[in-house]
């Protein structure tokens, strides 16, 4: 391996203080299958490969995407190329949308009945 190659790796250490994850979490991921570090006996170094992998599943946490939908959507680019991908992503992104609006609307509708709540108890309580 070249020296520029080693020097775009990260430790196990320093991959989990960059995306501020937890050494359980990281070790987790790889169970998983979402990341495929390269081993040196007990070592393991993240290159930029695996370094964009977890980007893109820190942003797919993010946006309530579960660890397998991720895990899938990361294979199809393996074995299908980017564009199968990119489609992929769209019919998850349209059905997380739909799920986070419904999701809005559930908390809104818990809102505007706790301000309601909250104001008649207010309201009694002033008339006390």
């Amino acid at each position: 391996m070249t020296k520029d190659a080693t020097a775009s790796r990260l430790t196990f250490k320093e991959m989990c203080a960059k995306f501020d994850v937890t050494p359980r979490t990281l070790r987790y991921y790889e169970y998983i299958e979402l990341l495929h570090p390269d081993r040196d006996g007990r070592s393991r170094h993240y290159g930029p490969r695996e370094r964009a992998r977890m980007e893109l599943i820190l942003r797919g946490r993010k946006f309530g995407f579960a660890l397998e939908d991720i895990r899938q959507w990361l294979l199809i680019y393996e074995n299908e190329g980017t564009t199968a991908q990119m489609q992929a992503w769209i019919n998850l992104a349209d059905g997380q949308l739909a799920e986070l609006a419904e999701q809005k609307a559930q908390l809104n509708t818990a809102i505007a009945e706790l301000q309601k709540l909250r104001d008649d108890t207010a309201k009694a309580l002033s008339g006390v």
